[in-house]
């Protein structure tokens, strides 16, 4: 249907159950069996508009939001009715699909919900709704993609029928948790979704530049904006956006890549129907079989395909591998291999060098980083979760999870929010049966050993079967060869000399003849054998000149780079030396680079420590933990600190404070995101934990109290949350009432705490308006010199001033400004 013109969804639900009647309030799924006609009655309008596809009121019925109304215990019931009160309205006039919206809870490292829960209670959903039999799935307004990866995954566990998702986006272009496009778009695809896209809190107008930037790859797109921004007219939430305009605009979408598009908040049937109207004959762009590959080629719109193209992701950021492409490197050092110090740490649970190495591999120009961290006497499993879900929160990079054992990788594929590269699939027809439907599940991407049972072979002829039967046995597992790097196995030249250059004779057999991307652990060619960095560059241009894509090297060493870069000139792969030049171009600039990266024998050991240091050292370092988030590395830096004479208010006012606006100003730039300003956050408030522990009669008082609630009416407190965080890491003292809080409760609380400036009042849905103008009307006829700040999805600067409130707050930053404005501090 897809190819052949765009299909029409319907429009909001929440919208017209409101015109007919819901409360503020008010469980809207409980309508499935309240008032199942008037359920049915929206359905059949959206489907006499024009609609193809209704989708079941069920964007909230998961156990975790039914709670909030004591109606958890209906999952069940009320998913079934959906989808039997959609079919009976549609008659086989229209598809029904099933509806999914998140729980409204912050998944783990920064909130409380783990992967494991997300998914169990998506696939409780799903379950109910599929025994009644709907035609598709669509997983929507999803801010965070851990949270979409779990409704993903227990889609596919449960059914083979096609599956809709779609995340929500900022004005920035980014999701709350800092998304992009192009990432969620592989990350989603790469877990099964038939189509992708972007629904709510923009009107068609703002997410134009964000279908866009999906509409670069050659995949079926949705797009089901808002009608426009909500504005507060005579006490009721509106969206000005006219069903012409709406349609107007959508049109445009549909011109970009659409194939899909629908109505979120503010549509009603009479959008629909003009819709419908606008997209007459419109047909959606020619697709390609295998999505991901590469770009569209914007010039006449053929597909080239006939380059393998990797896309890894963390959750902020997509690496693009190819052969048409500059080589990325995978980053080596995260392995205990060797490291004493490091298995020791690990042995107490411990990850400080795992968080060290990440972030210096980053800092070098690594594009990937390789996580093992297999030793004897180590909680691999455990620890391999931890690893993940840190390393996340720190750095910015795909992550390459590395494990002899199946149950640590799954473990680290579930928690990691991105695509991963999974290290390593063998030929050995145990290993390809447990492994590949892991991968496969989880969608991520694998490297293939050119090994099996019996070992490595010697001849490059052997390993190349080897590699071509891994590469068939993922296809049946529906994994594309272009996800399969296939690595030769680099032996080592002080033990086997005679077959070194073999790995290398393979890896040009496996370009050639499979086409596939390849990779190699060039530091093992030199194991064993002195001036190691010298045989592993002589050996990296080796490989390179046979098409290596994807070395496994440690980015510590500036002659791996200069090796990279030259090759890159002289295979094509650096087009027009383009790279080249701009790095060599200015001599001076190279130099300092240079020293900045320092490749020592204490690198490739990893077990000599430096002594403290000074003070200054000392106050640098502290500084770049809290710039860099890492919270467990502040405490001996802090101790010898203060052994060393430093004064703790001094660490506070010259160290902590400077730190922490360095990091406020790389979040406004869009350089960190809410994922790095927590991080960096809690750092700081470790220190200042630490420093209370040791001197409490030296602590600073809070910078002031703040309560903190959602209103009347809203049980969406995820937002809030996030500020309450941010609040308490800057200082201030945080009374947080929770959610779906009456205004007596919020006065009785100033009433008690008389000292209290200033109230924080979030909303997410639109009819939760009145309640915030209600309340601030409350506040200020007990107290008007306390003040109050908004925010939340659905608010604007304008509505925030139409509803009398002192401040809004577009995000946790904004919100920490005007507690300092309030309080005194720094001026918002």
């Amino acid at each position: 249907m897809l190819k052949k013109r765009v299909l029409i969804f319907d429009g909001a639900m929440g919208t017209e159950l409101i015109r007919r009647g819901l409360l503020p309030g008010e469980c809207p799924e409980s309508w499935n069996i309240n008032r199942h006609e008037a359920v049915e009655e929206i359905h059949k309008a959206y489907i006499e508009a024009g609609a193809e596809v209704i989708e079941t009121n069920t964007f909230g019925a998961n156990r975790v939001k039914l709670r909030n109304f004591g109606l958890s215990d209906k999952v069940r019931e009320l998913n079934f009715r959906a989808v039997e009160i959609a079919k009976k309205a549609s008659g086989g006039r229209a598809l029904v699909a099933l509806s999914v919206g998140p729980t409204g809870m912050l998944m783990e490292p920064h909130g409380n919900l783990s992967f494991e829960e997300a998914r169990n209670t998506f696939r409780e959903q799903m379950e109910s709704a599929l025994e009644a039999g709907p035609d598709l799935i669509v997983i929507e307004t999803m801010s965070q993609l851990q949270e979409a990866r779990a409704a993903l995954i227990a889609a596919r566990e449960l059914t083979s029928i096609p599956v809709a998702a779609t995340m929500t986006f900022e004005e920035s272009g980014r999701t709350l948790m800092g998304t992009d496009p192009t990432t969620a778009l592989v990350v989603l695809l790469s877990l099964g979704a038939d189509i992708v896209g972007v629904n709510c809190s923009l009107g068609p107008d703002k997410m134009a530049n964000i279908l866009s930037e999906m509409a670069r790859f050659n995949v079926p797109l949705i797009a089901q904006p808002n009608a426009g921004i909500p504005e507060l007219i005579d006490g009721r939430t509106v969206y000005r956006l006219s069903p012409q305009d709406f349609a107007g605009y959508c049109e445009k979408l549909a011109k970009i890549g659409a194939s899909a598009i629908g109505g979120c908040c503010g549509t009603t049937p009479e959008h629909i129907r003009l819709l419908k109207k606008a997209l007459s004959g419109a047909r959606p762009k020619v697709l390609a079989s295998h999505p991901v590959l590469l770009p569209s080629d914007e010039s006449d719109g053929s597909l080239t395909l006939n380059l393998p193209r990797l896309a890894l992701c963390s959750d902020k950021k997509t690496v693009f591998v190819s052969p048409g492409e500059p080589v990325k490197i995978i980053g080596e050092r995260i392995n205990p291999t060797g490291k004493k110090a490091m298995i020791e740490e690990l042995k107490r649970g411990l990850l400080n060098s795992v968080i060290e190495k990440a972030l210096d591999e980053q800092k070098a120009g690594a594009h990937i980083l390789d996580v093992n961290i297999g030793a004897p006497g180590i909680d691999e499993r455990t620890l391999m979760r931890q690893a993940v879900l840190q390393l996340q929160t720190v750095v910015d990079l795909p992550l390459c999870l590395d494990s002899a054992r199946v149950d640590v990788l799954e473990e680290g594929l579930k928690v990691y929010a991105g695509r991963a590269l999974v290290n390593s699939v063998n030929g050995s027809e145990k290993r390809m049966e447990r492994l590949l439907p892991i991968v496969r599940k989880y969608g991520a991407a694998v490297i293939a050993l050119t090994m099996d049972e019996r070992g490595i072979p010697q001849k490059a002829e052997e390993r190349f079967k080897i590699a071509k039967r891994i590469v068939e046995r993922a296809g049946e597992y529906g994994i594309c060869q272009q996800d399969v790097v296939v690595d030769c196995l680099v032996l080592t030249a002080g033990a086997q000399q005679d077959y070194v250059m073999e790995t290398v004779k393979a890896l040009r057999m496996v370009k050639e003849e499979l086409g596939c991307l390849t990779t190699l652990g060039i530091s093992n060619v030199s194991f064993g054998l002195p001036h190691r960095s010298s045989l592993n560059s002589a050996y990296l241009s080796m490989a390179l000149g046979a098409g290596l894509d994807l070395p496994i090297v440690n980015p510590m060493d500036p002659e791996v780079w200069e090796i990279i870069r030259a090759a890159g000139v002289l295979t094509g792969r650096d087009k027009n030396a383009a790279d080249f030049i701009a790095y060599y171009g200015d001599r001076d600039k190279e130099q300092s680079k240079k020293e900045k990266i320092k490749f020592t024998a204490k690198d490739e050991k990893d077990n000599i420590k430096d002594g403290a240091g000074t003070v200054m050292d000392m106050s640098h370092r502290l500084h770049d933990c809290i710039l860099e988030g890492k919270r467990n590395a502040v405490d001996h830096i802090l101790k010898d600190m203060l052994d060393a004479g430093a004064s703790p208010m001094n660490i506070v006012d010259e160290i902590i404070i400077p730190a922490l606006k360095e990091v406020g100003k790389k979040y406004e730039l869009g350089e960190y995101f809410l994922p790095q300003l927590i991080q960096s956050a809690e750092a700081a408030q470790e220190v200042f934990k630490l420093l209370k522990e040791r001197f409490p009669a030296s602590q600073k008082k809070a910078r002031g109290k703040v309560v903190l609630a959602t209103v009347k009416g809203d049980i969406h407190d995820i937002g809030k949350n996030i500020v309450k965080v941010i609040m308490e890491n800057y200082g201030f003292e945080v009374i947080d009432l929770g959610k779906d809080v009456a205004p007596e409760k919020i006065t009785v609380e100033l009433r008690k705490n008389p000292g209290i400036r200033l109230v924080g009042l979030s909303a997410l849905m639109t009819t939760s308006i009145p309640a915030i103008e209600h309340t601030i009307l409350e506040i200020k006829k007990l107290d008007p010199g306390c003040s109050v700040v908004v925010g939340g999805a659905v608010l604007t600067q304008t509505l925030a001033d139409k509803i009398g409130a002192d401040f809004y707050a577009k995000d946790a930053l904004e919100g920490v400004k005007v507690a300092e404005r309030v309080y005194g501090g720094e001026q918002a």
